[in-house]
């Protein structure tokens, strides 16, 4: 028997919907999603609405407008979520690339020297394939950005503060991760981190701008690296298990605490602001599950907002 998953017609999608226990009050409204917004991506955030997680049969009441208010507030949230990690990273890129032009020049030539980053043996390997796709993004991007061809053009190379414009996030990451511990202390004393922290924080951030871009489900993900535990953890009490503590390690609470850190006050009670609001809304719009339970699915604790006061 094949288990090729084969393409459903809009009324045969209306119906496997119903077989599981979905009601479904307007049939045309429904169709109308499920061809605008792809029946993949709506039935991805059918797990809040089933009565257990292996159980394909949803939880009595749940509706079809409940299903498509989770997905529209995935929507939202991620999009809030995508906006202030382009200021963090915008910052990143500003702070790595001052520091290296500072100390050791502003043409490629220099900035890009496999001298100034880790002498360590075990990672020149790292250092090079890191330098490497740098170089190739000035290969590949130089002549895309109006600004980098200005330089080029004009100057014969581009520095480093136009370079990291083309940069994307999860090189900037990497190639903090090969600065000089000065170099990489340098830019975490500015958050008041300590640069391991700092580099696990922009291996997550990475993480989640990518996911944001590619539109992918954003409530429930989690990373594979965890950050490392913070005094918020202890002062918002956060639930703790033999692992250690239960949100706020690698889900998106996680970022929250992260963004505590890299945001100025006003930032992060912009973002707060933003989150808080989506969340009222999608708190009007459910009725078969409590928002408690979707907070815990996103890795929320009860008190979350309290994190603004701390």
């Amino acid at each position: 028997m094949s288990n090729n998953k084969i393409f459903k017609t809009l009324d045969e999608q209306i119906e496997i919907l119903r077989s599981k226990g979905l009601t479904i009050n307007d049939e045309y409204k429904a169709k109308e999603v499920l061809l605008r917004e792809n029946y993949f991506f709506i039935s991805g955030y059918r797990h809040l609405l089933m009565k257990k997680y292996k159980d394909s049969r949803f939880i009595s009441g749940a509706t079809f407008e409940e299903l498509h208010s989770i997905f529209l507030f995935d929507r939202e949230l991620r999009n809030i979520i995508f906006k202030h990690i382009l200021v963090i990273e915008n910052n990143i890129k500003s702070m790595i690339s001052y520091q290296l032009s500072r100390k050791y020049g502003f043409k490629e030539k220099d900035y890009l020297n496999p001298n100034n980053f880790t002498q360590d043996k075990l990672r020149e390997k790292q250092v090079y394939d890191v330098l490497n796709k740098m170089k190739r993004q000035i290969r590949v991007n130089g002549r895309q950005h109006s600004a980098t061809m200005h330089y080029m053009d004009n100057y014969g190379y581009i520095p480093m503060w136009i370079l990291v414009k083309v940069l994307s996030f999860g090189i900037i990451s990497e190639l903090f991760s090969i600065l000089k511990t000065e170099d990489q202390q340098g830019i975490a004393d500015y958050y008041k981190l300590d640069f391991t922290t700092l580099s696990i924080y922009l291996s997550l951030l990475a993480n989640y701008r990518n996911l944001c871009a590619h539109e992918d489900i954003l409530y429930d993900h989690r990373t594979g690296r965890s950050i490392p535990d913070t005094k918020y953890h202890y002062e918002l009490n956060i639930e703790m298990n033999e692992e250690g503590y239960i949100y706020g390690k690698n889900d998106l609470y996680a970022l929250i605490i992260i963004m505590k850190q890299m945001f100025t006050e006003e930032e992060f009670v912009d973002l707060m602001n933003e989150i808080e609001y989506v969340i009222g809304q999608l708190d009007s719009r459910i009725d078969s599950v409590s928002i408690e339970s979707v907070l815990n699915k996103i890795g929320f604790p009860a008190n979350w907002r309290y994190i603004v006061e701390l």
